[in-house]
């Protein structure tokens, strides 16, 4: 089976940069009432003929819907993935950032990355940890000490290490430049 997991990855509902368009779309809809080509070319930093291509396929498939005027909309199928995948960025966000103590550039980054790849269950079973980690529950603040204070050291010895194994993550970690900074937009979509 493990040979067999990577073909998954073409199973997915949408690419990652259809989710940036239909949630694009939700974000222009909400603030401005309208989504037009051009808001979306501007919003995404491309030109208006890459975002027209871009939209064929989403068209098509009955994700964006275009009205005699060029305004588009969303059908509810085009909204439930914008949104699913809104949340799950949400979810991923806090998961590195709050809980692992990732910076927050970075978790932006890396949730981006991923948050439209997720399953449902694994989204379910997501928001329910995150949910538990915001409760005021008598477990969780000992769990997040102990997470922090884990003790996080490099021996220098690949092969005795049971963080890295077989590669050195912190040899890795110096080999990576630091995110370079991007203006950051903020969602339309309120937090749950």
């Amino acid at each position: 089976m493990a040979n067999e997991v990577w073909k998954h990855f073409e199973e997915n509902q949408i690419t990652h940069s259809a989710a940036h368009y239909l949630m694009t779309i939700n974000t222009l809809l909400a603030e401005h009432g309208y989504a037009r080509v051009t808001d979306i070319a501007k919003h995404l930093n491309i030109t208006r003929g890459s975002c027209s291509i871009s939209l064929r396929p989403l068209k098509k498939r009955g994700l964006v819907v275009e009205d005699d005027n060029k305004f588009l909309q969303l059908s509810e199928e085009g909204k439930r993935l914008a949104e699913l995948v809104e949340r799950n960025d949400e979810l991923l966000e806090t998961l590195f950032r709050d809980v692992f103590g990732v910076g927050d550039e970075q978790a932006e980054i890396d949730a981006c990355k991923i948050e439209h790849l997720l399953s449902i269950e694994t989204s379910v079973k997501l928001a329910n940890f995150i949910h538990l980690i915001q409760s005021d529950r008598k477990v969780v603040r000992p769990f997040l000490r102990a997470l922090r204070d884990q003790a996080v050291s490099c021996s220098q010895e690949v092969a005795r290490c049971d963080l890295c194994q077989d590669i050195c993550f912190f040899e890795e970690s110096a080999k990576v430049p630091p995110p370079t900074k991007q203006p950051r937009k903020r969602k339309a979509v309120a937090k749950r």
